[in-house]
């Protein structure tokens, strides 16, 4: 279900029976002649949307201006950068509403800038924004000194479980460091265009691949969306696993 559709009685119905909550995080990006901006975005959004499409879930509207960086082209080339600690701040919002709200299952999907599982700018953004919401509720909800009270002493022994409240707010990798190795990972390169063709073919146009000689959309050309549709099971197969045990 998508969070901008829903009416308050099945909202209440999400949070009651602990469904996942789903914020697709992209970036505005340059990728080359042959990608649209949204690519990142756009990847974490379909794979959202097969999951939605077999699994009770509430999708968050697609937040998609992310700390892109100039790495790969100014913004001269159409990227839109927003810093880090910028990115932070909206980020909390969303998480304090969410908690306060009594979600506790809320998950950042993210495509941009995920090499093996690595933090970048954009997905450190989203973890350092869950950790300190997490802790300032946590304080704020059950006083200073929470953990350090007696009431906490089976603190360790529930990590586990899914009332640990350092799992209400995640961040996954769309491709996980094992996929990204089963499959390959790039920037508008095969793997990343098969992926992107395979759930949004308006996404890509080959014709275009040649109108450049950057070194990184080079091996486009040997993409296809037969490849993606594999990639992108590998993703929702794990994902499944890390959202619903199974």
């Amino acid at each position: 279900m998508r969070y901008e559709l829903l009416f308050p009685k099945q909202l209440a119905n999400a949070r009651e029976k602990g469904w996942p909550f789903l914020l697709p995080l992209g970036t505005l990006e340059y990728h080359g002649p042959h990608c649209a901006y949204g690519c990142d975005g756009l990847i974490a959004q379909g794979l959202a949307r097969r999951l939605e499409a077999e699994r009770d879930l509430v999708i968050l509207p697609t937040f998609w201006y992310g700390a892109s960086s100039y790495a790969v082209g100014g913004p001269e080339k159409g990227t839109v950068h927003v810093d880090g600690e910028v990115l932070a701040q909206p980020l909390k919002g969303i998480f304090e509403s969410l908690l306060e709200g009594g979600v506790r299952n809320i998950t950042v999907l993210i495509h941009h800038q995920y090499e093996q599982e690595n933090y970048m700018p954009t997905t450190l953004a989203a973890a350092t924004a869950a950790k300190s919401v997490t802790m300032a509720y946590l304080e704020r909800t059950r006083g200073r000194g929470w953990w350090g009270d007696n009431a906490s002493s089976s603190y360790y022994s529930q990590l586990d479980e899914s009332d640990n409240p350092f799992n209400w707010i995640r961040v996954l990798p769309c491709m996980s460091r094992d996929v990204q190795n089963a499959t390959g990972y790039d920037h508008a390169g095969q793997f990343e265009c098969s992926i992107l063709a395979a759930l949004y073919p308006e996404a890509v146009n080959m014709d275009d691949a040649g109108a450049s000689d950057e070194w990184f959309i080079q091996s486009a050309r040997q993409s296809s969306s037969e490849y993606g549709e594999k990639m992108a099971e590998m993703c929702l197969a794990d994902l499944r696993l890390k959202l619903f045990h199974g």
